[in-house]
């Protein structure tokens, strides 16, 4: 049978307790039709998912050693042509699935942020993001304002999702071992359709202040701060100390003033 390669700086996971114990967090009654398991690599997290036969559940690897070991490993599944071969980041995800995603997988370190931001930019169809990944970024993700590792991808994420850090996973039951530990998380869609603020702006306003995080915003947002309010009290806190609701807040005050 042919081996995967390590790929992508991706790392197997070879611990089968901690494969079963991930997928009991996917939602017992999802709201979506499809679940996507991205970079299966040896099929650890897949053994698990096969039991789910309530969902219509595919794989996904841009590997061609990969995918070749799973059709032989999984030939029902590549019989029905639900093995897919490509890169997830150029994938057009409601064509392929629809209204209603779920998506789940050890994500490869070096384009979990890519992932999260291809989540971000489907946000209505993907409903539920069941994950490991490296736990410095699964911490960043899920930490809360005030935190150090608060930043733009927490941001954007708790704008459209409830995000929950369950465990850390130590880095020997991986194969090769990675030079970190990891951590598993859980994204559940929340009823934010639109932001009661320009979306554009919004992205564009938490993005320059944490391109700037030490700076306070009355510095970092300098060239859209009017004179006249640039003594605000919110203008003296740095983006980590502002909550997603405050940076609406902030992306509406801003943005009427420029059209005034």
């Amino acid at each position: 049978m042919v081996k995967p390669k390590k790929y992508l700086g991706q790392h197997f996971l070879k611990d089968k307790a901690i494969a079963q114990e991930i997928v009991s967090l996917l939602a017992s009654t999802p709201p979506y039709q499809h679940l996507l398991e991205i970079g299966p690599g040896t099929g650890v997290l897949t053994d698990f998912l096969l039991n789910r036969t309530d969902l219509s559940f595919h794989l996904i690897d841009i590997d061609k050693e990969s995918v070749a070991f799973l059709c032989e490993r999984y030939p029902k599944l590549a019989a029905e042509e639900r093995i897919l071969q490509g890169d997830f980041l150029q994938m057009d995800l409601q064509q392929h699935f629809g209204e209603s995603l779920g998506i789940i997988g050890n994500f490869p370190y070096n384009i979990s942020s890519q992932i999260f931001f291809k989540v971000l930019s489907f946000r209505q169809q993907v409903k539920e993001v069941v994950c490991m990944l490296q736990k410095e970024v699964a911490e960043r993700i899920a930490s809360p304002p005030g935190s150090k590792q608060y930043g733009i991808l927490s941001v954007f994420l708790q704008a459209f999702y409830h995000i929950s850090y369950h465990f850390t996973v130590p880095a020997r039951v991986f194969i090769p071992p990675p030079k970190v530990e990891s951590g598993v998380i859980r994204l559940e869609r929340n009823t934010v359709t639109t932001l009661p603020c320009d979306e554009k702006k919004f992205f564009q306003f938490v993005k320059m202040a944490f391109n700037q995080r030490r700076k306070t915003l009355r510095n970092s947002l300098k060239p859209f701060i009017p004179a006249a309010i640039k003594e605000q009290a919110i203008f003296s806190k740095r983006p980590e100390q502002l909550s997603v609701d405050e940076f609406v807040s902030l992306t509406q005050q801003l943005t009427a003033l420029q059209n005034t």
